[in-house]
């Protein structure tokens, strides 16, 4: 039993979820108005911070589990200029969500599974949901924090428990178009003609002469 008298023993910070969770989440993008249509960066929602660096304020909301409704709150690196490595992070990063939102084997390189990781803007990103491992890092003034860096994919032993049973369904934003058959034209029998169209017999007293013979 917890002692009233004696702290020694309590959690340091009882609001962060543990290291290691695997939860599925939903992200929202806090929008920032920077856009670089020559990057693909349009619609407001990327950020530019004071040092010049570019991101996505991701928003990531635990939608089941003992952490429901918890939010957890991570920058998505698209530029810094101090060198790629922040980008590559960020483009990284959204590649795993979309394989966990998508279904898609990161090993899976089929023309499928590339179109499914191809956005028409940071607007495919919004709402997306995906199964994430939460991580622990610090904020701005040194303390301890929740963040995610990394998505579960299919690849994963958890995956299919934690997504449900329509884990792996592709969805229809990226589903190749349906392709309509349509089976040729039967071949007429061999040796069939065509059936003799009946003739009405001409009226009694009809002149069936043709017009230039009248």
């Amino acid at each position: 039993m917890a002692s009233w008298n004696d702290y020694n023993d309590a959690s340091q910070n009882p609001n962060l979820i543990p290291k290691g969770t695997i939860a599925k989440v939903r992200l929202t993008i806090r929008p920032g108005g920077f856009d670089d249509p020559s990057q693909g960066w349009t619609g407001g929602y990327a950020t530019r911070g004071s040092t010049g660096a570019v991101y996505l304020n991701g928003e990531f909301t635990v939608l089941e589990g003992p952490y429901a409704k918890r939010k957890i709150f991570t920058l998505v690196g698209l530029y810094s200029p101090k060198g790629p490595d922040w980008g590559n992070m960020g483009r990284s990063f959204v590649r795993g969500m979309l394989n966990s939102a998508r279904g898609i084997s990161d090993k899976d390189a089929s023309p499928q599974a590339q179109a499914a990781r191809r956005i028409g803007g940071f607007a495919d990103l919004e709402g997306l949901e995906f199964l994430a491992k939460i991580d622990t890092g610090t904020d701005a003034n040194g303390e301890p924090k929740n963040e995610i860096r990394m998505a579960v994919t299919p690849d994963h032993r958890a995956y299919a428990t934690a997504m449900g049973p329509h884990a792996g369904a592709p969805g229809p934003a990226y589903a190749p178009p349906a392709q309509t058959y349509a089976p040729p034209p039967a071949a007429p029998t061999q040796g069939a003609f065509p059936a003799a169209v009946p003739r009405t017999p001409p009226a009694a007293g009809a002149d069936n002469r043709p017009a230039w013979a009248r």
